[in-house]
């Protein structure tokens, strides 16, 4: 059985629980599939990343 892969993020440990990861899907303009934009967000910041339709 294949141990499974943690991802850890490097750096001060206080601020890393103000973050989340937030992946949001949208539709590539060049072929029309979906596409998914992950980025590590401040938790204060989460609706402002969804509002953005980029």
């Amino acid at each position: 059985m294949a141990k499974k892969a943690v991802a850890t993020f490097s750096g001060d440990k206080s601020q890393l629980r103000n973050v989340v990861k937030c992946i949001r899907m949208v539709r590539s303009d060049r072929s029309g599939a979906y596409v998914f934009n992950e980025e590590i967000v401040p938790v204060d910041q989460v609706k402002e990343f969804f509002a953005n339709k980029k």
